[in-house]
């Protein structure tokens, strides 16, 4: 997994919560997780769609597989945090997301507080089968992490129309 902010293209801050740590002021591990969804939803929120949305229209679901969390240095109460998320690689049925915890402001050769790796796969919600990753959604990641660009949605008319 990378490691340093500069690997990634994507950020998001969010600031901890009292209700996220404990009696000390520090972050509990479950509220990794919550930064780990809030990380996924803004990433393909900054692509141009919302997953929920796609997921409820049934153009494609996911679920978690596999989470793998790393802890290199507290995170306390009150503090910006840096969400950095990148799509590392796509299976056929596969996403896995990798997500770096980094202090705000900080420089690009910084190290991640935390690093998560999260692969969702995708699902038929109403079958439990698993689902291809559409081309839509490789076109859109790929886009992103080799070039920085974000494309139009309206290239993408079922992935337009579900997320509408």
């Amino acid at each position: 997994m990378t490691q340093l902010r500069s690997d990634y293209r994507f950020g998001f801050d969010v600031r901890v919560r009292w209700q996220e740590c404990d009696a000390q002021g520090i972050a509990f591990n479950g509220s990794y997780l919550g930064w780990l969804e809030i990380a996924q939803a803004e990433y393909f929120r900054n692509l141009g769609f919302g997953i929920y949305r796609v997921a409820a229209a049934g153009y494609f679901d996911s679920a978690v597989a596999k989470v793998t969390i790393e802890y290199k240095a507290p995170v306390r109460v009150d503090e910006i945090l840096d969400l950095r998320a990148r799509v590392a690689r796509i299976g056929n049925t596969s996403i896995a997301l990798e997500v770096a915890i980094f202090t705000e402001g900080g420089a690009p050769d910084d190290s991640p507080l935390t690093t998560i790796e999260a692969i969702y796969v995708g699902f038929h919600a109403d079958t439990g089968q698993t689902r291809r990753v559409p081309d839509a959604i490789r076109e859109l990641v790929d886009s992103w992490e080799t070039a920085g660009k974000v494309l139009p949605l309206e290239r993408f008319p079922e992935l337009w129309s579900a997320q509408s």
